[in-house]
């Protein structure tokens, strides 16, 4: 049997560290037995998927090295490699399921959910569906169909008894069927959710491994009987530990960065991260730390993975990427430098911003500093609009105003001064801010300083990753903060 793995992840925002973790292993486990490792793009969410998304999540891909042999831009034999591209299949496939009793048609209105669900709430019972549509008869629900009644799909899971998920790190996991409810396979739109598409994918891509993130056993259930439903073989299931921020709690970007666009921004060498990816819940045989994917791919078994959850350690990320930077030539880091920091095209998109500025050549350093490092040794105080400006509102309230701004932002795929001036513009007017109250703190938060190029410029110019980590660190340095009684 030859091996197949797959990454799938939804183009919905920034490429995350967790999809480059679970790649990886995928991408180690396919390569060491001379398999396929496959890139789909679940891209069923209409409202939220993004081709910048997409672009981003296959370039953060390709800067670690993870190729893939077959996905929507390389082809293959088992494509189209999008969802989007592939709703007739599970149309064909939730008919199926309907045809053979296994799933119903629901005509439950979004107002009639919403109830149930908070009277299930307030009655101290789980919010799933109360199979309102479960039993309808065939008549009945091709009526209604036939009638334009808007209507989902859903799974018609079994009320009673348990279902084993045979996990290849934990072994047989029993869960009890009456803890999942009927879960929506093809929503009124007629895209599928994750639940359909994965499984019908998984099987025709002829997938034998999935390797994904712990959230995901709670589901498997419900993918279990669907295999069982289509009279499918399942694949062998192997999830991950998720990944965990210092507090054990699950990794964030509001606690860490989480987008690979930062950590590449900050110089973070490609090797590195696959290297300290590897370390996140799995071990060499030796317990040597540093290590190549080649040397990974050798002696990787599913055995020294850990099911505790690993920590994303920033400091020992850094350690490790000094150890890689002590390992280059000085022509190679300067090299390594020049491309990040120091590209022409980078130099380009910053002297407009400060050639009215500069007295002699040699300012250009200081004046551009927080273009190219880090820039929060400033105090806090000075992210408060100053007195003169008449703003009335404390330390905490700017920091819910910095972190609105940096979730504000997440949401922006395409930056441009204007989109970001626009996008702050209606944060400013939704706090009830004068929009100078809220660019002050934004201003400092940016670029450490009060004084700086214009603001919208200078956050574009800076990044979208670095920005949004410099908000959120900035309001982590207002918690707790009082100022002094006049």
């Amino acid at each position: 049997m030859t091996v197949r793995t797959r990454i799938a992840p939804s183009p919905t925002g920034d490429p995350h560290v967790g999809t480059a973790y679970v790649s990886l292993f995928n991408w180690i486990w396919a390569r060491k037995h001379g398999g396929q490792f496959l890139l789909r793009i679940e891209d069923t969410d209409q409202t939220r998927s993004t081709p910048e998304s997409e672009a981003a999540i296959m370039r953060s891909l390709r800067w670690l090295g993870l190729e893939w042999d077959e996905g929507p831009d390389v082809g293959g034999p088992k494509g189209p490699y999008r969802q989007s591209e592939r709703t007739e299949l599970y149309r064909e496939h939730a008919q199926q399921l309907i045809d053979r009793g296994y799933a119903y048609r629901c005509f439950c209105t979004p107002e009639r959910l919403s109830a149930v669900r908070r009277e299930r709430m307030a009655a101290g019972f789980n919010t799933g569906y109360d199979g309102h549509c479960r039993d309808l008869s065939v008549s009945e629900s091709n009526r209604r169909k036939d009638a334009g009644e808007s209507f989902t799909v859903r799974l018609k899971f079994p009320q009673s008894g348990e279902t084993v998920v045979s996990d290849g790190l934990r072994g047989d996991v029993v869960i009890d069927n009456s803890q999942i409810d009927d879960q929506i396979l093809l929503k009124s739109d007629g895209f599928p959710t994750y639940h359909l598409a994965n499984v019908v994918d998984d099987h025709l891509m002829e997938i034998t491994d999935v390797i994904r993130a712990e959230e995901w056993i709670s589901s498997t259930p419900k993918h279990v009987f669907l295999y069982e439903a289509f009279g499918w073989s399942q694949p062998r299931f192997w999830h991950l530990p998720l990944l965990r921020n210092a507090d054990k709690s699950k990794i964030s970007k509001r606690k860490n960065p989480v987008s690979l666009d930062y950590y590449e921004q900050i110089g973070i060498l490609p090797e590195t991260m696959v290297n300290f990816l590897g370390l996140l819940g799995w071990s060499m045989p030796d317990e040597s730390e540093k290590f190549t994917p080649e040397q990974m791919c050798d002696a990787f078994t599913f055995d020294r993975v850990s099911t505790t959850g690993p920590v994303f350690d920033l400091a020992k990320l850094e350690w490790l990427n000094g150890q890689y930077i002590r390992d280059l030539s000085a022509a190679e880091l300067a090299a390594r430098i020049q491309s990040i920091f120091l590209s022409p095209e980078r130099l380009e998109s910053i002297m407009p911003l400060v050639h009215e500025r500069m007295p002699r050549l040699d300012s250009f350093i200081p004046s551009t500093s927080f273009f190219l490092g880090e820039q929060d040794n400033y105090d806090w105080t000075l992210l408060m609009p100053p007195k003169k400006r008449k703003f009335k509102g404390t330390p905490d309230d700017v920091r819910k105003a910095l972190l609105a701004a940096a979730e504000s932002l997440d949401s922006l795929r395409t930056w441009t001064p204007e989109s970001v001036e626009g996008l702050m513009r209606e944060l400013a007017t939704e706090l009830e801010w004068k929009a100078g109250h809220l660019f002050h703190p934004l201003r400092v938060a940016t670029a450490g300083r009060t004084a700086a190029p214009p603001l919208f410029e200078t956050m574009c110019t800076v990044g979208s990753a670095v920005t949004r980590a410099r908000l959120r660190r900035a309001a982590q340095k207002l918690k707790g903060q009082q100022l002094p009684e006049a």
